[in-house]
């Protein structure tokens, strides 16, 4: 009967070393398994270390994790997870929460719990997106920053120079000349 931690942070300027530290502290962890820069809108399936994790976790083992949404962030995902792990005799702890889902209440407040993550998931993409429509009505510039500057690539577009050599001259594509063109 092991202990086994899955860590998991979104993006690659996070760290798993804070969910790490604070597991260790808790528990002697037999395993570890993680996904990093990987988004928890990713299905717990399709995760790397999540995956891994699945396969070599046992009956009697338990499975620890900081938070809930660490398992997913939809509830039909954790759910399905959750169902996984109990369907191969697998106890969860969720230390965040206080949560130990050997428990009936702990089932309770996990599907309660999974069902509030998946709603504030869903304000925050709301937030977001009325962020950028709003930026975008300010006219501000969405997405990455231009490989070329739009006048330069006119000044010796006009210069008579052709779009290859227009490409060759600013180390780009021709394909981004085109696209500049397009955009004037």
């Amino acid at each position: 009967m092991a202990i086994i931690a899955y860590y998991r942070v979104s993006t690659k300027e996070q760290t798993i070393e804070n969910q790490r530290l604070e597991l260790k502290t808790l528990y002697n962890i037999d395993h570890e398994y993680s996904d990093e820069a990987v988004s928890g809108s990713v299905k717990g399936k399709d995760r790397e270390g999540f995956a891994a994790m699945l396969s070599f976790i046992r009956k009697g083992d338990t499975l620890v994790t900081v938070d809930l949404d660490r398992l997913g962030r939809d509830s039909i995902d954790v759910q399905q997870n959750i169902a996984s792990l109990k369907d191969k005799g697998v106890n969860i702890i969720i230390t965040r929460l206080g949560i130990d889902l050997s428990t009936d209440a702990g089932e309770l407040l996990v599907t309660i719990m999974s069902k509030v993550a998946e709603m504030e998931r869903r304000k925050t993409m709301e937030r977001a997106e009325a962020g950028r429509r709003r930026a975008i009505a300010e006219g501000k510039h969405m997405g990455r920053k231009p490989s070329v500057d739009h006048t330069k690539v006119k000044e010796l577009r006009a210069s008579g120079l052709s779009i290859a050599k227009t490409a060759e001259t600013l180390g780009v594509s021709t394909a981004t000349i085109k696209r500049m063109q397009a955009k004037s």
